[in-house]
């Protein structure tokens, strides 16, 4: 996607030919400053300290995490030292287990000369799968909100959604916004309302930064606005993204989907949840069976912002001495979910619907 007219991917190699580039999205929305990670530690402090973030992102850092152990030492116990440092970083998305299996499929068997030179390959491959996944996913989206626009002849389709699933948590176009993006650069009137997204302010200072710099009209709310809004026929569809899907097609993603998802149903809205087939947890049969990380309770009681003159600081917001618990995600059970955008389509939120869009994963002995 575009900043100040410039197109940029999340990751990337170096111009060295080696070592790794991000956007470092701790800086954001107040700086545009760009990382460079050259060993798999500091890989790892990038997806724990969420400089990286999104479920594709992490599994496209993990992969280039591998990448730059292997410099090190390419022997199979550096490679599983390196996995297992990667694996512990963010315990909720799975898309992280699923990049560290392909790299290990990628070089296990091979002569240890061969390896850095496939592993760079396979890590530049899956962030351009995850590049064209996204796109498929925003065309099967878009049409969803074409269908909207075409019961409301000349007048804007509102989309509310939750946390940052744009281009920013993924290699590029995003998940949950690409659908948004491919719709208004087809001349769709669209509006999003953007939740805040507490603790963290993914929404209001990521999804709202990139929605701005591609010029998509949008509004920031308070996470608490959204059953409001929608009780007052302001919101046309939700569409969210996920860090997890089980294979029953019940979500997990950011902490207050829930809610919202609630609020949909009550209200006769819409809930779609957009997903690369990354994402999709084919071993767990139950949503309430992932794991929640909870992460450090300074995140909900402190908060960052730019005074005046420039200065990005971090203030106390909270009672001193209060203790705080930060769950980072919550499940968002199938029954409230409307449908699941995928790469491959738009399916039910059930095991049924999944298995049809990608067959190869039906249970054995299911002829169905």
């Amino acid at each position: 996607m575009q900043i100040d007219g410039r197109h940029y991917r999340t990751i990337w190699v170096a111009e060295d030919g080696w070592s790794v580039e991000i956007i470092d999205q701790t800086k954001l929305p107040h700086v545009f400053e760009i990382a460079r990670l050259t060993t798999v530690e500091e890989a790892a402090t990038a997806i724990r300290t969420m400089q990286v973030r999104g479920a594709p992102l992490i599994g496209a850092t993990a992969a280039y995490g591998i990448c730059l152990a292997l410099r090190e030492d390419a022997s199979d116990d550096a490679l599983d030292r390196a996995a297992e440092l990667l694996m512990a970083t963010r315990p909720t998305a799975v898309n992280l287990r699923w990049a560290l299996d392909e790299m290990a499929k990628a070089v296990r068997n091979l002569p240890r000369e061969r390896r850095l030179e496939v592993a760079y390959a396979r890590a530049a491959e899956i962030c351009d799968e995850d590049v064209e996944t996204c796109r498929r996913i925003g065309e099967h989206g878009a049409a969803l909100i074409r269908e909207h626009a075409a019961r409301k002849p000349g007048e804007t389709v509102n989309v509310l959604t939750h946390c940052n699933a744009g281009w920013l948590a993924t290699v590029d176009w995003g998940t949950a916004l690409s659908p948004i993006y491919q719709a208004h650069d087809a001349g769709v009137p669209v509006h999003v309302w953007v939740d805040e997204t507490r603790p963290r302010n993914q929404g209001a200072s990521l999804s709202a930064y990139e929605l701005g710099g591609h010029g998509v009209p949008h509004t920031i709310v308070t996470d608490n606005a959204g059953g409001h809004i929608m009780q007052h026929g302001q919101v046309d569809l939700c569409i969210v993204g996920t860090d997890r899907t089980a294979a029953n097609g019940d979500v997990c993603n950011k902490i207050g989907t829930y809610l919202k998802a609630l609020a949909a149903h009550d209200n006769d809205v819409p809930f779609y949840v957009a997903l690369p087939h990354s994402t999709i947890d084919w071993t767990l049969d139950d949503g309430f069976k992932i794991p929640i990380e909870q992460r450090a309770e300074e995140e909900v009681t402190q908060m960052s912002g730019r005074l005046d003159d420039g200065t990005v600081v971090t203030v106390d917001i909270a009672a001193p001495g209060s203790p705080a618990a930060n769950y980072a995600f919550d499940v968002t059970p199938a029954r409230l979910v409307t449908g699941l955008i995928t790469e491959r389509g738009v399916c039910a939120a059930s095991a049924e619907g999944l298995q049809q869009l990608y067959p190869e994963h039906k249970p054995e002995g299911d002829g169905g």
